[in-house]
């Protein structure tokens, strides 16, 4: 018999944990890769140096990003009129919808969080909340939400690849197991490998995100289109720039997905 889906509630309340875990643990790789993802170079940007920066917003907006994610996630999942046969296409929608809901609230994080961490606004902006004022006062409400639409080309494609993957890798692991449900280590296992999946594809994506974030320039006439930017990046820096934090962004998304969606099986099977 199938396992009872988990509630609005616990979904929240589980994705909240799940979120925040994640987010404080793994901050550092996450620091390391948006530096080397940085125009500037990852030396100007920090180096080793303050892997920390930024902590602030991730603590804030972590939880109700990932609540309402998951939440979001689990009811498109349990009532998207899809026939059973088509459950990966179920899982695509529900991801994608459930990331597009969630954006509202982790792009103005993930401003603040990126600025801080490369230091854009100099020694004025070091912590979250400086970058957060300077943001405000340089560009208005609309800063918080630069790259929301490079942003969600990112994550829309990476998690409508990694939910489908996951969700197989689950129920694949269970029929050779013979578990009615993996616990909670065995679905980390399964989230850790269809993210290190979806992150390496979607390297290119999320390079092209952080640029567009980083930008501080005022204007909607100065910006360059996604395309403009790709012709540059390659043109100024390689093709292989595109591809700029592989290896740390594969590393914590990896590490991540396994604490992520392990701590959010974990919750939903004996906390909440």
């Amino acid at each position: 018999m199938e396992h009872k889906p988990p509630t609005f509630v616990q979904a929240l309340c589980a994705g909240g944990m799940a979120g925040t875990s994640v987010d404080i643990l793994f901050f550092p790789l996450d620091t390391l890769k948006t530096r080397l993802q940085a125009p500037q170079g990852f030396v100007k940007a920090g180096g080793f140096h303050g892997v920390y920066k930024g902590l602030g917003s991730v603590v804030v907006g972590s939880a109700p990003g990932a609540a309402l994610f998951f939440s979001t996630y689990e009811f498109m999942k349990h009532n998207l009129p899809m026939p059973e046969n088509l459950a990966p296409l179920t899982h695509m929608m529900s991801a994608s919808i459930a990331e597009t809901a969630a954006c509202f609230v982790r792009v103005p994080v993930e401003v603040i969080k990126t600025r801080t961490q490369t230091m854009s606004f100099g020694p004025e902006g070091k912590s979250s909340w400086g970058a957060a004022k300077l943001t405000l006062r340089h560009e208005g409400l609309r800063g918080f939400f630069r790259g929301f639409g490079t942003t969600l080309m990112r994550d829309i494609p990476f998690t409508a690849l990694q939910f489908p993957l996951y969700e197989l890798f689950k129920r694949e692991a269970a029929i050779v197991l013979g578990h009615q449900r993996l616990p909670p280590y065995e679905a980390a296992l399964c989230g850790s490998v269809a993210g290190a999946i979806s992150a390496a594809v979607t390297t290119p994506l999320d390079v092209l995100k952080t640029r567009v974030m980083l930008d501080t320039r005022v204007g909607q006439n100065k910006m360059p289109s996604l395309p403009q930017r790709a012709r540059t990046i390659v043109a100024q820096e390689g093709a292989k720039a595109l591809f700029s934090g592989i290896v740390p962004r594969m590393m914590w998304i990896s590490a991540g997905g396994a604490v992520f969606l392990g701590v959010y099986e974990w919750a939903i099977q004996h906390v909440v």
